[in-house]
């Protein structure tokens, strides 16, 4: 599944360093603007302590797989983008490309680090970008109004109303400086004609504050002053210190990592944390294999039933699909396996409508 999230925000607040420890793709980091210009693209392994106990209990002789999300690192923006300033026309289709956006704000004060706009201000940095991706969305919404009026008022096409309708909706949020994701639809058709326009703000967004280590585990004033400026969004926000974050890393073992976190008050790493969020903003879930020969996590997208889940390990389970076994993963660690689960009555026969759960352990019959 190639969902990928966007991680965006003016230059030098930290993005590269970020994807530096998420990824084992190096991204070039550096104290100036622009040094990440191609945007830089990681598949990162999904932290999953469930396949951990489903290891030990199984003891599979080709190992544990995680599953993966891909991270995008792309160029910082500046104030004009909207109209081709710095890299602003890269950056805008790049993130186009994306399903959702990480939008890394500094709060930290470092006289060494420079700031675009000569001051910290996370605040002022997230209008900015909010700014710039307004207008562009706004470019496009007044052009496909235009096109729109021109085919309903020509052929009374059904469709170009109901997109219209949506349009001047978005519009009137724009221009008055809020996102598209922050407009009420009416309903299912509206909604459906919103998909098909692939606006920028109304990819679904998660704001990452990026701290010194003496606010990584409370946060600071500047993470306070976001959490009140977003508050009416649909956004979640999270603090890490991308600083400590390359230090943990570096260390070898994970015994060093834990007792590195114990040492500064965090039971988890922000980068841990940061890819569970971004998978579940991707609105992606996760169903689990477990036998003697591997353990598996495998992605879905959340809603999908038995079938589409099925045709995830290979399409021809989809094709042939006849019935899927479930267990329950509290179930199969509880009892201590599948053959446990199933004397046991813990184990469900559902047919095509069932719809998967994340952690479901899933077993699929099928004939082609």
């Amino acid at each position: 599944m190639s969902l990928q999230c966007g991680i965006v925000g003016l230059p030098n607040v930290g993005k590269s360093t970020l994807f530096n420890c998420l990824s084992n793709a190096k991204a070039q980091s550096a104290n100036f603007p622009f040094c990440t210009i191609e945007p830089n693209v990681g598949v990162i392994t999904v932290p999953d302590e469930r396949l951990i106990k489903l290891g030990e209990l199984c003891k599979p002789e080709r190992g544990v797989i995680p599953t993966t999300v891909e991270i995008v690192d792309i160029a910082g923006l500046v104030k004009g983008a909207s109209k081709g300033e710095g890299l602003g026309n890269k950056f805008l289709a790049n993130i186009r490309e994306t399903d959702a956006i990480i939008h890394v704000l500094r709060c930290f004060d470092d006289e060494n680090v420079v700031h675009v706009d000569g001051s910290v201000n996370p605040v002022r940095d997230k209008e900015i970008i909010d700014a710039e991706l307004q207008l562009k969305d706004l470019e496009t919404v007044e052009a496909r109004i235009q096109k729109c009026e021109k085919a309903a008022k020509a052929g009374g096409d059904k469709n170009a109303k109901l997109q219209l309708e949506v349009l001047v909706k978005y519009r009137e949020a724009l221009s008055q400086g809020k996102n598209a994701r922050t407009v009420e639809l009416d309903n299912k058709d509206q909604e459906a004609a919103a998909r098909d326009l692939f606006l920028l703000t109304n990819k679904p967004v998660m704001y990452v504050c990026n701290v010194d280590e003496s606010a990584a585990v409370m946060g600071n004033a500047y993470v306070e002053q976001v959490r009140e400026a977003v508050k009416d969004e649909d956004a979640q926000v999270l603090v890490l210190a991308a600083k400590i974050e390359s230090e943990i890393a570096e260390l070898e073992t994970y015994e060093e990592r834990q007792m590195f976190l114990e040492e500064i008050g965090l039971q988890e790493s922000g980068v841990n944390r940061l890819i569970k969020a971004a998978y579940a903003l991707l609105n992606l879930r996760t169903f689990l294999t477990a036998g003697s020969d591997e353990v598996r996590a495998w992605t879905f997208k959340a809603g999908a039933k038995a079938p589409q889940c099925a045709g995830v390990i290979h399409t021809d389970f989809e094709r042939g699909f006849i019935r899927a076994e479930v267990i329950k993963y509290a179930d199969f660690i509880e009892l201590g396996g599948e053959a446990a689960c199933r004397a046991a009555g813990k184990l469900a026969t559902e047919g095509k409508d069932y719809v998967v759960q994340d952690g479901d352990i899933m077993h699929f019959l099928f004939n082609v």
